[in-house]
């Protein structure tokens, strides 16, 4: 039986995150294990570093939720000088002698907290025309990009360093939320430019950076023991959703697909469960639960 669960990889710059998902095939594959989908659960810049939940098996039928989740980074601004792709990748286009200070960054937070509108780099995997932005940006042709509504929950100055015009932040942002974006409007705000020096995400949707293992410790595990040390189980990722309990026969119609009628719980979304065995991913309207996404795993001694 193929593994299950999530591998939350801690990506190195430099890495993409289609990489990353082949790294671990390349692990499962070289350690004898059985063919296994993989997916990951929110793509990371290739110069941005941090958490990478890697789903296998059933739980990537889950990774579409991972990418509407919320996410965590932390991230500095270098002010004083903007970049093509508004990090260290690409050349500058714009410079100001302008260097805020500490009190001056911490006094425009709060225009970037809440709903905000903000227009994504004109480096990103969006489409223009069916094309990627970044695709066309490096053909260098001009790529206009729509503002877009993203929720910053909440924005705060980690560390600074007024002498060399640079301060790091931690931002807590919703699905679609661009941070170089962020650290480009933020420059803008204090009268200068700026661009993005150092990213990492410290926690997607569920998952944090203390549960992150480097791909060297992945790749020395299953050489000597069982990957299953690792993986944490499906629904890890569903840790805000209720349990609904099943018996075998109710079990086997989720299975079938079938409705489940005269259910006494609120309405809402719930990980059904046969013991301890994730079933189905269902949603309860008016006491009748439809499956929404039904997992494939065996049963276990209850």
């Amino acid at each position: 039986m193929p593994l299950s669960g999530w591998l939350i990889l801690a990506k190195p710059r430099g890495l993409g995150s289609t990489q990353g998902v082949s790294a671990v095939k390349r692990v499962l594959r070289q350690n004898g294990y059985a063919k296994t989908k993989v997916g990951h659960g929110g793509t990371l810049d290739p110069l941005a570093e941090g958490v990478l939940p890697i789903a296998l098996g059933e739980a990537t039928k889950l990774a579409g939720r991972m990418l509407d989740a919320s996410k965590i980074y932390e991230f500095t601004v270098q002010f004083g000088a903007e970049t093509s792709t508004l990090d260290t990748e690409g050349e500058v286009v714009a410079s100001s002698d302008v260097r805020p200070t500490l009190a001056e960054v911490e006094a425009v937070l709060p225009r970037f907290t809440g709903p905000i509108e903000q227009v994504p780099p004109a480096y990103s995997a969006l489409k223009v025309g069916g094309q990627r932005a970044y695709d066309l940006a490096r053909a260098g042709e001009a790529v206009e990009l729509k503002a877009r509504s993203v929720t910053i929950h909440s924005l705060n100055i980690s560390r600074g360093d007024e002498e060399i015009g640079a301060v790091t932040l931690t931002a807590h942002v919703s699905k679609g939320t661009y941070i170089r974006s962020l650290a480009r409007d933020i420059a803008y705000a204090l009268g200068t430019c700026g661009h993005v020096t150092y990213l990492r995400r410290t926690k997607a949707g569920p998952f944090t950076q203390d549960q992150a293992i480097s791909l060297d410790l992945l790749d020395e595990t299953a050489k000597g023991a069982s990957l299953e040390y690792l993986l944490l189980p499906l629904e890890a990722g569903l840790d805000d959703i209720p349990a609904l309990h099943l018996d075998q026969t109710s079990a086997q119609a989720v299975r079938q697909g079938r409705v489940l009628s005269d259910m006494p719980q609120s309405s809402g979304l719930y990980l059904a469960k046969l013991g301890q065995v994730p079933v189905a991913l269902m949603e309860i309207t008016d006491g009748t639960a439809t499956v929404v996404r039904g997992f494939n795993l065996p049963d276990v001694a209850e």
